[in-house]
């Protein structure tokens, strides 16, 4: 099913997703949960990918999407699937800021203000391992799960840039971690290119 035409469809795409595929205990309380926060109408970034509102759905299905058109196969288990895409950036639920700033319009030379988003983090505990803390409130997770999360933005991480070898073990250790970092790349990267309706400048 295609969603591009309709953004809004994303939130109904992801509830549809999740609720067909996961059965783990608390997981209609996660969904219940979600319904509190801003995660279906948050961007998924502040400049660049997603910086729309829905943004952040609309990522979290194109991952999932992504992961199973590449890798999922009837051996596979779809529920490890599901929450991992689904799941793996809910440390962006109440984490962005909407406002304006001042952008010269290069046409007229003339300053104006144009939406924006900026981070507002009430709760700093980091990028992977945040996802992982906010999911455990309500559902467990397999170690699998748990790594791939963590660990699904790669070399991009703070904590790698930071000279952390943990990375290489999970990525060699848990194929699963290695496929959610690709799929989230793709979705980035390739799905993605065009949906920020915030200025660039």
């Amino acid at each position: 099913m295609s969603l591009k035409s309709d953004p809004m469809n994303y939130k109904e795409e992801f509830i549809r997703i999740f609720s067909e595929n996961v059965s783990r205990p608390g997981s209609a309380q996660l969904l219940d949960w979600l319904e509190t926060t801003d995660f279906y109408t948050a961007p998924a970034s502040t400049r660049f990918h997603g910086a729309c509102e829905s943004g952040l759905v609309m990522h979290s299905v194109n991952v999932y999407n992504a992961l199973m058109s590449r890798y999922y196969t009837p051996e596979e288990n779809k529920e490890s699937f599901t929450i991992i895409s689904l799941l793996h950036d809910l440390c962006k639920a109440n984490y962005y800021k909407a406002g304006f700033r001042n952008v010269k319009n290069d046409v007229t030379g003339q300053w104006e203000k144009v939406p924006s988003y900026s981070v507002q983090d009430a709760f700093p505990f980091g990028h992977g391992e945040k996802s992982v803390y906010l999911i455990e409130r309500f559902i467990r997770l397999k170690p699998a799960e748990a790594i791939a999360i963590r660990w699904h933005m790669g070399g991009f991480d703070d904590a790698v840039r930071g000279g952390s070898y943990a990375i290489s073990s999970a990525f060699d250790e848990y194929p699963l971690a290695v496929k959610l970092h690709i799929a989230d790349l793709e979705a980035t990267y390739l799905m993605e290119k065009g949906t920020s309706s915030v200025n660039r400048h």
